[in-house]
C-alpha cells in the first residue's frame, strides 16, 4: 500500500475509506510508517479513532500503544467508551494509565466505568493521585445525571474583581481552558453567583465591579439532576452549557454543549430500544449475559401475550374450518394494524421526548390520531377489499363463500384495526406517562397485543357474523 499525501488530513481521509475494505493493509502501512500515524493522531484524533475502529483488535492495540500519552488520550476520547473499554484491556497498563492521566476527567471516568473492577483498581494505582481523585469523584454520580455528564474543567472568577481585572484574568484562562463559552462567577465560598456576559464586559468601564456586568442567578442544575432535564433546560433557554452545583450551591462543574447533544442522541436511542423491550443501557458491545437479563423478561411477557392471541384464534377455529382462506387473510389485517399503530406510536414518543404534549392537549391529540386512523382505514379498507375480491374472483384464492362477502369482511376488519391501532399507538405512551412510567417502556409489545387481538380475533368475529 503506497500513499503520497501532502498532509495528515489527506492521509486521514484516504485511510478512513481504505480501512473499511482493506484493514490489514492499512494496519501494515501504519506500522511501517509510525511517524505518519503519530502525525495523524495529533492532527485529527477523530479520524485516527475511526481508522482504529476498523482494524483488528491486535493491530489497533499495537498502534494505540505506539502513540504518545497526549495523542493516545485524544484518540481514546473519540472512541465510544464501550468499544474503547474492549480495546484498552490489551494495552500495557502503564501506557494506558499515562493516557488516562491526560484525558479530561469526564472522558476518563466514562471509559473506566466500562472496565471490570480488577482492572479499574490496577489503573487507579498506576494513575496520578490528582487524576485518580477526579475520576473517583465523577464515578459517584449516575451516568445519566448531570454529574455523570459534567466536566470539572471550568473557568470561574471571584466576585470581588473589577471588569478590568476580570478581562486580564480571562486572557490567562484562555491559555488554560479550551472551552470558554461560559465563565462563571463565584463568591468566597465557591458558591455560584452569576455568569459573565462577554458583551457587557467588553463595553463596561475597566473599574466597574464585576457584579454589575454579570448575569446573576444563572440557570443551573444539581449534580444528580437527570440528563433529560439537563437537555430540556438547554433547549428551553437556548444555552450552550449548564453549570452544575451541589445541594448547597457550590459550583462543581459544567455540562457542555457536546455532552447535551450526546444526551439528546442517547435519549432518542433509549426510547427506541425501550419501545421494543430491549435494554435501554444495552449496546452491541454489552456482555452476552447482561443483554440476556435485560431482554428475557420482555420476551417472556411477549410469549404470554401471544398466547392470549392464540387462545382467541382457537375460539374461532370453526369459521376457519368452513372458510380456510381466512387463515391466509388474517395476517394481512394484523400487519396493516401493526404498521398503522407503530406510526402513531413513533410520532407520540417523539413528541413526548421533546416535551411537546401538555396534559391539556392529550384529548385533542388522541382525536387527531383517531382521525388519521379513520382516513387510513377507509383507504386501506377500499384497497384490501378490492384486491381480495379480485384474487377470489380470479381463483388465485379459493373460497367456499361469496367472494364479495369475504371482501367486505376484509374491508371492515382492516378499517376497524387501523382506527383502533392509531388510537392505541398514541394512547399507550400517554397512559404509561400518566402512571409515572417511561412512555417508551415496551410500548411496541403492548401495541402488538392490541393489533393482533383486533387483527385476528376481530377479523374472525366479523367473518363469523357475515359468512
Amino acid at each position: 500500500m503506497r500513499l503520497r499525501l501532502r498532509s495528515p488530513r489527506q492521509l486521514a481521509k484516504t485511510l478512513r475509506h481504505a480501512a473499511r475494505s482493506e484493514p490489514e493493509e492499512v494496519a501494515d502501512y501504519l506500522e511501517a510508517n509510525p511517524e505518519e500515524w503519530g502525525a495523524l493522531a495529533e492532527a485529527a484524533p477523530g479520524d485516527a479513532a475511526d481508522v482504529l475502529e476498523q482494524l483488528e483488535e491486535g493491530d489497533a492495540v499495537s498502534l494505540l500503544q505506539g502513540l504518545d500519552a497526549d495523542d493516545a488520550a485524544e484518540v481514546l476520547e473519540e472512541i465510544a467508551p464501550e468499544l474503547a473499554a474492549e480495546l484498552v484491556e490489551e494495552v500495557e497498563l502503564s501506557k494506558l494509565a499515562a493516557a488516562l492521566n491526560e484525558m479530561p476527567g469526564e472522558a476518563a471516568a466514562d471509559l473506566i466505568d466500562e472496565l471490570d473492577e480488577k482492572l479499574k483498581e490496577e489503573l487507579f494505582a498506576a494513575m496520578t493521585d490528582e487524576a485518580e481523585q477526579e475520576v473517583r469523584d465523577l464515578l459517584v454520580y449516575p451516568s445519566d445525571s448531570a454529574g455523570g455528564l459534567m466536566t470539572t474543567e471550568i473557568a470561574a472568577l471571584p466576585l470581588g474583581l473589577t471588569t478590568g481585572e476580570a478581562t486580564e484574568r480571562l486572557r490567562q484562562l484562555h491559555e488554560e481552558f479550551e472551552n470558554l463559552s461560559y465563565v462563571y462567577v463565584i463568591d468566597d465560598e465557591k458558591k455560584l453567583q452569576g455568569v459573565i456576559s462577554f458583551r457587557e464586559l467588553v463595553f463596561s468601564r475597566p473599574g466597574a465591579p464585576l457584579a454589575d456586568v454579570m448575569i446573576p442567578d444563572p440557570v443551573s442544575v444539581t449534580a444528580f439532576t437527570d440528563r433529560e432535564i439537563v437537555a430540556e433546560l438547554c433547549q428551553r433557554y437556548h444555552i450552550l452549557g449548564l453549570p452544575v452545583t451541589d445541594t448547597e450551591g457550590h459550583l462543581r462543574g459544567m455540562v457542555t454543549n457536546d455532552a447535551v447533544i450526546e444526551t439528546i442522541q442517547d435519549e432518542a436511542t433509549e426510547d427506541f430500544a425501550a419501545a421494543v423491550g430491549a435494554g435501554i443501557e444495552e449496546t452491541v458491545y454489552t456482555d452476552v449475559t447482561k443483554s440476556f437479563r435485560m431482554r428475557a423478561p420482555w420476551l417472556v411477557l411477549n410469549l404470554f401475550l401471544a398466547l392470549i392471541v392464540a387462545w382467541i384464534i382457537e375460539q374461532r377455529t370453526g369459521i376457519i374450518s368452513r372458510e380456510p382462506v381466512l387463515a391466509a387473510l388474517m395476517p394481512v389485517i394484523a400487519l396493516l394494524g401493526g404498521n398503522g399503530g407503530n406510526q402513531s406510536l413513533a410520532v407520540m414518543i417523539r413528541s413526548l421526548a421533546s416535551d411537546d404534549v401538555p396534559g391539556s392537549q392529550v384529548p385533542g391529540i388522541l382525536a387527531r390520531q383517531a382521525g388519521v386512523g379513520f382516513l387510513n382505514g377507509l383507504l386501506l379498507a377500499l384497497f384490501s377489499g378490492t384486491l381480495t375480491l379480485i384474487l377470489l374472483a380470479t381463483e388465485v384464492f379459493d373460497s367456499q363463500s361469496d367472494p364479495s362477502s369475504v371482501a367486505v369482511v376484509v374491508g371492515i376488519a382492516a378499517f376497524a384495526n387501523l382506527v383502533i391501532a392509531s388510537v392505541a399507538g398514541s394512547g399507550i405512551p400517554v397512559l404509561l406517562r400518566r402512571l409515572g412510567k417511561d412512555p417508551a417502556l415496551a410500548s411496541s409489545i403492548f401495541l402488538t397485543l392490541i393489533t393482533d387481538v383486533v387483527g385476528f380475533g376481530g377479523f374472525l368475529l366479523v367473518a363469523s357474523l357475515l359468512l
